[in-house]
């Protein structure tokens, strides 16, 4: 294989240069089992299991590898299996929060160029849901694409667009019949050798039936979906990267019911970048955008140049990640004081040895 053709790039090939010299060897990720991986290399596919070292260093799930890393491996003596010693550097990363009450954070995919979000044009189209879907994107440090599936079961598709160009200006938009194969071709140019895709989206949206079409074969299962509500089941259970016929790489990802942000302001501020905007104009620096005098959120809702829903979900993403946030510096502080116990511990082992 290329490692060309599988992303490596100037920037991974700057960070490798060190352990190169020690006679490592560069794999990447294409699944991530419970001890295994299965890696895309130079001389082909192997099935690799982390150092113990690299494990004992581990203090949260980030320190593992994932899907799309690029590791440092020694293969063993027959070639058909490996150790990796070291995760390079990741240049992106799509996180969210695990599901459920633990504050933690679980890596979907690394070092993606592009992230496809898969939104259906059924009855389960949710502008609310692409937002926080594209909050995600634009934390990550990939670029966002949004693809509106299921075009032929929808009768108003001109609205649709329109409804999505107004919460993501400036963000390609492309819509396709996954089922049909119809406008697939779009994609295309985006998939180019090197190129890595991530397909995001709620079950149902069509993803596996999208891979399918890009993947020119039956690799992913599809289900239908639910006719009383219009809702999918899960269809893809693991994240796997896949080598595309145009060259580039494809995550397909198990669908999200529920959509848990990890990030930062940045994904916010880039999503609702109009909001922002509008936020610096008013009279006062700390402004509410309640009541106050000369609010120009509440003159932009009121002129009709703001819609109220977005404005409303803006408000209510801004207090999940700020208590987001406070959460994820508490469990820094917990990691941080766990790792110096264990430095403590060691020295004190040391010093009776001696």
């Amino acid at each position: 294989m290329n490692l060309k053709q599988l992303g490596w790039n100037s920037f991974f090939e700057e960070n490798f240069a060190s352990y190169q010299r020690e006679g490592y060897l560069a794999g990447r990720v294409a699944i991530a089992y419970k001890n295994t991986y299965f890696l895309y290399t130079e001389t082909g596919e192997l099935l690799a299991e982390i150092a113990g070292k690299l494990r004992y260093g581990a203090t949260q799930s980030e320190d593992f590898p994932a899907v799309g890393d690029w590791v440092a491996i020694r293969p063993s003596p027959g070639g058909k299996n490996a150790i990796i010693h070291h995760i390079l550097p990741r240049q992106s990363k799509f996180s969210r929060k695990v599901a459920g009450g633990k504050t933690k954070e679980q890596i979907v995919a690394s070092n993606i160029d592009r992230v496809f979000i898969v939104s259906g044009l059924d009855r389960d189209f949710n502008l609310r849901r692409i937002e926080r879907y594209l909050i995600l994107a634009w934390e990550s440090g990939a670029n966002p694409a949004i693809v509106l599936n299921k075009a032929d079961l929808c009768v108003s598709i001109g609205e649709r667009i329109a409804e999505v160009e107004a919460i993501a200006p400036g963000v390609p938009i492309v819509v396709v019949s996954a089922l049909s194969g119809s406008a697939v071709e779009q994609l295309h140019p985006y998939l180019q050798p090197g190129d890595t895709v991530a397909l995001l989206g709620s079950s149902g949206v069509g993803k596996s039936t999208l891979a399918n079409q890009l993947l020119g074969t039956l690799a992913q299962n599809v289900q239908a979906v639910r006719e009383s509500d219009g809702k999918g089941r899960h269809t893809t259970t693991h994240r796997e990267l896949m080598r595309l016929p145009t060259g580039g790489m494809l995550i397909d990802t198990p669908g999200m019911r529920e959509i848990q942000m990890w990030s930062s302001d940045r994904g916010l501020q880039e999503t609702f970048e109009d909001i922002e905007l509008l936020a610096q104009q008013c009279r006062f620096r700390d402004c509410q955008h309640d009541r106050e005098p000369g609010c120009a959120l509440r003159a932009a809702i009121e002129n009709g140049t703001l819609d109220e829903q977005r404005f409303l979900s803006y408000q209510k993403l801004q207090k999940e990640l700020h208590y987001l946030s406070a959460k994820q510096n508490q469990n820094a502080s917990l990691v941080e004081k766990k790792r110096w116990k264990q430095i403590h511990k060691q020295r004190r082992k040391m010093g009776k040895k001696r």
